[in-house]
C-alpha cells in the first residue's frame, strides 16, 4: 500500500505471539496457566482500563467462576514469557459497532497495539459466547485447542472461530469517486460501498456484484489495496479499487440513503474536515478513511 497511509491500520498489529504450537498441546498450555499468566479484564465484551488508559490485566484468579478461558497468546515483552487469556462472557454481541457508542470513544483512545489486542480478543470470546451448541446436532460444545476450536460433546464435530470477508471498494469514473451514505447514517456522512463476499465468489466478483446491486453500475479492473480486521463481530474488510465506464446511478434504496460522485478536492476537503467540505469523511480508524487517503495520494 502507498506510503501516504502513515497511520496504523486499526485493529492490526497484535503484539502477542499466537503460539499455535501451544494450542495443540494441552499439557504444555496447562503448564503456562500459572501465577504469571495474565487475564484480560473484560466487562462483558467491553474492556476495563488501567490508570494509564491501557488495557487492564489481572490473574487467572480473577476469572469468573466456571468461566471458559481462551488462550490469546504469549506476551514476550521485557524478555519474559507470560501466557495471556480472556474469559468467555455469558452472552455475545452480534450488533454493529454503531449500536454501542462507547466503542466509538474506545477506538479513538486506545493505542494501536492495545486496540489490536482487544479486537482479536473480542472477536474470539464473542464467537465462543454465541457458539455453545453444535450446528450439526444441537449438542453442547466445549473449548478445545486453547480456545481456537469448539468440539461437540455429542457428535464430535469441530467448530472454528469464523471470519467473514467483506469487500469495501472505491469506484472511480472520470477522476471522481463513487461514495454512498448508509441508511440511518448522519446527514453528510459518506463512505466507500461495501458488502459481504458470498459463497462461490472471488473478491473481484464480490466487488462487482455489490456495486451493481447498490448503485446499478458495472465495474472493471478490480484490484486489492489493503485489509483490516473489524471485530463487530468478526469481519475481514478487503479494501479494493475498481473503475466504471458510466456514471449513471440507480440507487437501491433498501441499501443506501444516497450515493454520488465526488472530486479529489471534495474528498480532500472531507479528510481535512474543512468547513466548506461537501461531505463528512469516515473516521481515521476505519479502512474507508485509509482508502480515501490512498486514492488522494495516487
Amino acid at each position: 500500500m502507498a506510503d501516504a497511509v502513515a497511520a496504523p491500520i486499526a485493529f492490526s498489529g497484535n503484539p502477542l505471539d499466537r503460539a499455535d504450537n501451544l494450542r495443540a498441546d494441552p499439557d504444555a498450555l496447562a503448564g503456562m496457566m500459572n501465577w504469571k499468566a495474565r487475564l484480560l479484564m473484560l466487562d462483558g465484551l467491553m474492556p476495563s482500563m488501567d490508570d494509564g488508559g491501557r488495557l487492564a490485566w489481572g490473574t487467572l484468579a480473577d476469572a469468573p467462576e466456571d468461566a471458559e478461558l481462551v488462550f490469546l497468546g504469549l506476551d514476550r515483552a521485557d524478555g519474559g514469557e507470560k501466557a495471556c487469556f480472556a474469559a468467555v462472557p455469558p452472552e455475545g454481541d452480534a450488533r454493529p459497532r454503531m449500536a454501542n457508542p462507547q466503542l466509538w470513544s474506545l477506538m479513538t483512545s486506545l493505542a494501536p497495539d492495545q486496540l489490536a489486542l482487544y479486537g482479536g480478543a473480542r472477536s474470539l470470546v464473542d464467537w465462543h459466547a454465541r457458539h455453545r451448541f453444535c450446528a450439526q446436532c444441537g449438542g453442547s460444545t466445549k473449548v478445545a485447542k486453547g480456545g481456537w476450536q469448539r468440539t461437540c460433546t455429542k457428535c464430535g464435530t469441530e467448530h472454528f472461530p469464523r471470519t467473514d470477508p467483506v469487500t469495501i471498494m472505491l469506484v472511480e469514473y472520470d477522476g471522481k469517486l463513487l461514495l454512498g451514505r448508509g441508511l440511518g447514517w448522519p446527514e453528510g456522512r459518506y463512505s466507500a460501498l461495501a458488502g459481504f463476499v458470498e459463497p462461490g465468489e472471488t473478491i473481484e466478483e464480490g466487488v462487482a456484484r455489490e456495486v451493481l446491486e447498490e448503485v446499478g453500475i458495472v465495474v472493471r479492473d478490480v484490484s486489492y489495496i489493503l485489509s483490516q480486521p473489524w471485530p463487530f463481530p468478526s469481519q475481514l474488510m478487503l479494501g479494493c479499487m475498481a473503475y466504471a465506464d458510466d456514471d449513471a446511478i440507480t440507487l437501491d434504496e433498501t441499501e443506501l440513503a444516497e450515493a454520488g460522485w465526488f472530486t479529489r478536492d471534495e474528498v480532500q476537503a472531507a479528510l481535512e474536515g474543512r468547513d466548506d467540505a461537501r461531505i463528512v469523511a469516515p473516521p481515521p480508524h476505519t479502512i474507508a478513511h485509509q482508502l480515501f487517503r490512498w486514492w488522494i495520494a495516487q
